[in-house]
């Protein structure tokens, strides 16, 4: 169970086996400051969340690709490709499409929130960082991510279901 300002949430779990089994997600932290992403981490870490970590934007398409976290915290400035590339190529390509993407930057001005979102962002977390906010913004947004993944698989489950149905009167 976590305690984020206040309320209290179970971190995810899943039966394996006939076995209740707590479930580590990934979170993968870009950014080009080494300082920001051991700040992050450790705020993240004692909640029992796996920690990537990538300082451009190179490595953090690359990393998604390869592990999928389940969330990804991304600085607006990097260097090369920005940040809201970074976005839009996660949000090309269908198997990191549904990650979530929070943007972590000092950069609040209007524009840049709305650049942020057309480009498939979810949220923004303004730095300075508070822990607090990182912690509930996040398991939030995973909390989001988790119920879409279920929504979407009960749904196919359904569409199998009627078709088979459909097969069957047809008969």
């Amino acid at each position: 169970e976590l305690d984020v300002g206040g309320w209290r949430e179970t971190a995810p779990r899943e039966v394996r086996d006939g076995v209740m089994t707590m479930t580590t997600e990934k979170i993968l932290i870009v950014d080009d400051a080494a300082a920001n992403i051991d700040l992050l981490a450790a705020v993240l870490e004692p909640h029992g969340y796996e920690i990537l970590a990538a300082s451009n934007a190179e490595q953090a398409l690359r990393i998604a690709a390869k592990t999928l976290p389940d969330l990804i915290l991304l600085d607006v400035i990097l260097p090369g490709m920005d940040g809201f590339s970074v976005c839009r190529a996660l949000k090309d390509k269908e198997t990191t499409r549904a990650i979530p993407v929070l943007f972590v930057t000092a950069k609040d001005e209007t524009e840049c929130l709305l650049r942020g979102f057309r480009c498939g962002a979810v949220d923004y977390i303004s730095k300075p960082v508070q822990s607090g906010e990182v912690l509930v913004r996040v398991e939030t947004h995973l909390q989001i991510a988790r119920l879409t993944r279920e929504i979407t698989a009960r749904n196919r489950e359904l569409e199998t279901e009627i078709a088979r149905r459909q097969e069957a009167e047809a008969a």
